[in-house]
């Protein structure tokens, strides 16, 4: 491990060196490059430098109670000593979490699916609930938040709701969010008092690039018609709404939002890529079962993932086993602890694996 930090510390420095030189925004595809490298490997030296400064600080302090015979300067020599050792161990385990491979979509924009499950309009009503969550947690984040399409139910609530999130580390934060959210309340539209268990499947995806998915024109078809629902001056009266279908796969996607077609076949095309890149990962973790058995799931739509009890006020993570008594405020979005607490757990899985190996 520390022969690479070293390397890492070298190629940081080259770095840095290039960054500096004269004329080095002449080439902004490179420019950029830099940048990335140095963001990328900053918190690595800066945990690394910090590490090699601990150990440092515990040869002084050895050091020193070897030469030192005054009873006052060793004991803070010793109280040194203890703080260094902390530091280390602390900074050693932070070094291995930093060097663990990096998901290569971590960075990307989101596609966020929200699906009305078992329950009619509680699952809908549910659904919409979920989406606002999301919604309000990107704004915490300052992310932008699009709708794609929208399929809303009689009484408010979401049959099928797919937005793009763009904003950095989007993906890295939100993909431990698919599975299956399940619902325990009186429903709004039961009179009899009785506690109903609703679900509603989220999917994360991450956005693909053209370079990521290349789509055969010739697999697709497109119609063009009128938008149906709720909408401004021009929504209803143009044939603005377009459906694309991808005949391999048959997946169909419904974009409708924008008054202009050609901005609607945009955002369809966006999300078709994604949805093909989302199945090429599927059959990678297929491929890599035990792996992914291993982690914290980030893909399984059939796995239920999380349940939110009205009742008591409670939210509980069955993955992980946290459970939180404050759901008013995670459905207001007030969600970090929840998705810090899925990354730890999926570090500390990927380190026990690691260390098997």
């Amino acid at each position: 491990m520390f022969d690479r930090l070293d390397d890492i510390l070298i190629h940081f420095e080259e770095i840095m060196n290039a960054l500096a030189e004269p004329g080095v925004t002449d080439d902004p595809a490179r420019f950029r490059r830099l940048m990335k490298e140095q963001a990328d490997l900053t918190p690595i030296v800066e945990a690394y430098r910090a590490y090699r400064k601990a150990k440092q600080d515990i040869e002084d302090s050895l050091a020193l109670l070897d030469e030192e015979s005054d009873e006052e300067m060793r004991e803070l020599a010793k109280e040194e000593l203890a703080d260094a050792k902390k530091r280390v161990e602390e900074l050693e385990q932070k070094l291995k979490i930093l060097l663990l491979p990096k998901d290569p979509n971590d960075d990307k924009n989101i596609i966020l699916e929200i699906r009305a499950g078992a329950g009619g309009e509680e699952a809908a009503l549910f659904a919409a609930e979920l989406y606002r969550m999301y919604v309000n947690y990107a704004e915490s984040q300052r992310w932008k938040v699009e709708i794609i399409s929208l399929n809303e139910s009689g009484i408010g609530g979401f049959k099928e709701v797919q937005a793009m999130v763009t904003g950095k580390g989007a993906y890295s934060k939100l993909k431990y969010e698919s599975g299956v959210h399940r619902v325990q309340r009186v429903p709004e539209t039961e009179s009899g008092g009785r506690i109903h268990t609703s679900t509603a499947t989220v999917a994360v995806m991450p956005e693909a690039e053209e370079v990521d998915v290349q789509i055969d024109m010739n697999d697709c078809r497109i119609d063009v018609m009128r938008a149906s629902g709720n909408g401004g001056q021009c929504v209803n009266t143009t044939d603005s709404a377009v459906r694309l279908t991808h005949m391999p796969t048959g997946i169909v996607i419904y974009s409708q939002t924008e008054k202009s077609q050609l901005q609607n076949k945009e955002k369809a095309f966006r999300l078709l890529r994604s949805k093909l890149y989302d199945l090429e990962l599927e059959k990678q973790q297929s491929a890599e079962a035990a792996e992914r058995r291993s982690q914290i799931g980030t893909g399984d739509r059939s796995e239920k993932i999380r349940t939110y009890n009205f009742p008591q006020g409670r939210v509980t993570d069955h993955r992980i086993g946290l459970t939180l008594y404050r759901l008013d405020k995670i459905l207001d979005g007030d969600i970090q602890e929840i998705l810090d607490a899925c990354i730890a757990a999926d570090q500390a899985a990927r380190l026990a694996k690691m260390n098997e190996a």
